[in-house]
């Protein structure tokens, strides 16, 4: 945009002219301080002229009138007051709006690159032209909802493309996922977890349907026992692919996805004026080309990009201590976007934006300013207290003599994915803590030789139904259970369906099983003296004697650390 095209005076930065509606909670442009809202068209010579520039034909979401009006000068009334000020009718500031618009407009998710964090700014149509589109390949869940949990993929490549970036080694990659981040949002907004997924990690790569650029489908095929990093680039596989596998590997269905390459650190980071990190030791990696000496420092630019590829040189020297330091770094930009200092200032809000858009490349679903506005607004409400961020749980691979991979941790992994779907948050949120204390089961119990139940396998793993059939009888004494083999159709997660009078038999196998409250799926009518329970088993069920309802709290030995605290990398 150049202020210049208006008949402006040549030092005005555009971005400085930026204000707070309070009546609307957008930002609306004022390209001179003394300037009252348009009210009369101008004429459509100028209107045209004015369409014609990349930016100054858009219309501002909160200005009044066409985008081709005219500012007139005012009469010594401030820009920044609403009409009804300017026409001397009073009433007071919206305080709480302003305050409101101001959190949602700066200060949403660093690790979503603040591609939705510049709220007002984003819905200016000059940013949709940034934006690039991938097809989600139905991968996705199709969009977020207010009503319940948002789960956002964003992926880091190791793509070399863009300028500086040829020489940091491996510069033929096609761009694998090398650092990945599944976000869940809780239903509340009172929480989130950011969950590390290793590149190394050993998983199961689905077969993808993938979108090629000429606009047909291949199908890709799936590779089992691959690194994840694999699910991105290889054989042509795009981001759906690595949606695919998140869900195969968590069975936590992603809404969208956001890919960023090398440049979107160096860009962003120069917007905010660097990122502060801290060193308990002195770095200096060969690989990354990385020296500092231990202490405190502000990174931007190429030096923020070596931190985040730095590994050699902290803990133990692999991609597990990477990622903790990423996830420090990201911890400290979120801090940083929040601060006064970042929402304040229109300039660094328009750098901001404008770096995000050009950096990122997101789902088909989210193409759009307004939409990814609509996702910063849900996002923007949680507590950087209750912001956490985890790593999959891993061990080193037992098949490998020389450790260069992993697999999950089969007694962690679990439990954690669990809770993420079952939307448990990791920090102590008061709210949730209430509604884990209501869906607690309540009532008498039966003997566990009085419950009678029928056992299908609805999506759970092969010999499912038969491998709790014989847990439930040799171990707890559920004699009257019997193995029905394939369910008539497949589950999202383990149900029990019972009578209203077979209520104490569902709450002692409920008690065995682990069942959570919403797992238990009640009828209406009353159930025959011998009539069984029915007992589907869905992908959640992983093996017999291992509790399907999630932790209340997150389980011993899982690495975490709130995005509101600052720690030094060892």
């Amino acid at each position: 945009m150049d202020a210049q095209g208006r008949g402006r005076g040549e030092a005005v930065d555009p971005a400085d002219q930026w204000v707070l509606n309070p009546d609307t909670g957008d930002y609306e442009l004022r390209l001179t301080p003394s300037a009252e809202r348009p009210s009369a068209p101008s004429t459509p010579g100028r209107s045209a002229r004015r369409r014609s520039g990349s930016a100054e034909g858009a219309t501002v979401p909160g200005q009044r009138g066409r985008p081709d009006q005219s500012p007139r000068p005012s009469r010594g009334r401030s820009s920044r007051q609403p009409a009804e000020q300017q026409t001397g009718r009073r009433r007071p500031r919206p305080k709480a709006r302003k305050k409101k618009a101001l959190v949602w407009t700066g200060g949403v998710m660093a690790f979503l690159l603040v591609a939705v964090g510049t709220g007002g700014y984003l819905v200016y149509q000059h940013f949709n032209g940034n934006l690039t589109a991938v097809s989600d390949d139905g991968a996705g869940t199709g969009g977020f909802s207010k009503d319940r949990a948002i789960n956002v993929l964003v992926i880091g490549t190791d793509k070399r493309t863009g300028a500086g970036n040829e020489g940091y080694g491996d510069k033929g990659s096609v761009g694998h996922a090398d650092t990945t981040i599944l976000l869940h949002v809780s239903k509340d907004r009172t929480n989130a977890t950011a969950l590390s997924i290793p590149r190394d990690l050993i998983t199961d790569i689905p077969d993808c349907p993938t979108t090629q650029s000429d606009g047909s489908t291949k199908d890709i095929p799936g590779t089992p026992g691959k690194r994840f990093n694999e699910s991105l680039g290889q054989y042509e596989r795009t981001p759906s692919c690595t949606m695919r596998t998140i869900t195969e590997l968590t069975g936590v269905k992603v809404d969208h996805f956001m890919v960023a390459d090398f440049n979107a650190v160096k860009t962003l980071t120069a917007a905010v004026d660097g990122v502060d990190v801290c060193l308990a030791k002195d770095i200096d990696d060969d690989k990354s080309h990385l020296k500092l000496p231990k202490g405190n420092h502000t990174l931007d630019g190429e030096q923020a990009l070596a931190f985040l590829r730095t590994r050699k040189s902290v803990g133990f020297g692999g991609d597990l201590s990477r990622i903790e330091i990423q996830q420090q770094f990201l911890g400290s930009l979120m801090r940083k976007l929040k601060s006064n200092d970042t929402l304040t200032s229109p300039t660094k809000m328009w750098k901001l934006a404008e770096a995000a858009t050009k950096a990122l490349t997101v789902d088909d679903k989210i193409n759009d300013i307004n939409r990814l506005r609509q996702l910063g607004m849900e996002l923007s409400s949680v507590d950087m207290k209750n912001i956490t961020f985890t790593t999959v749980p891993v061990v080193d691979n037992p098949a490998e003599t020389v450790k260069a991979t992993v697999v999950l941790d089969k007694t962690k992994a679990p439990q954690l994915f669990s809770m993420i779907r079952e939307d448990i948050s990791l920090t102590e949120v008061k709210k949730q803590k209430k509604a884990q204390a209501a869906a607690r089961l309540k009532g008498p119990r039966a003997a566990s030789a009085d419950v009678r139940v029928d056992v299908y396998n609805g999506g759970a793993p092969s010999g499912s139904a038969q491998d709790a059939i014989d847990w439930l009888q040799n171990s707890e004494g559920v004699l009257k259970s019997s193995n029905k083999a394939n369910a008539p159709e497949k589950v999202a997660k383990t149900q029990l369906v019972y009578a209203p009078d077979q209520a104490d038999q569902a709450r002692r196998l409920a008690d065995l099983m682990g069942l959570s409250a919403s797992a238990l799926k009640p009828t209406t009518t009353d159930a025959g003296e011998t009539e069984p329970m029915l007992l589907t088993l869905g992908p959640d069920f992983t093996a017999a004697g291992t509790p399907l309802t999630p932790p209340s709290k997150t389980p011993e030995g899982i690495q975490r650390v709130g995005a509101d605290k600052s720690v030094c990398a060892k």
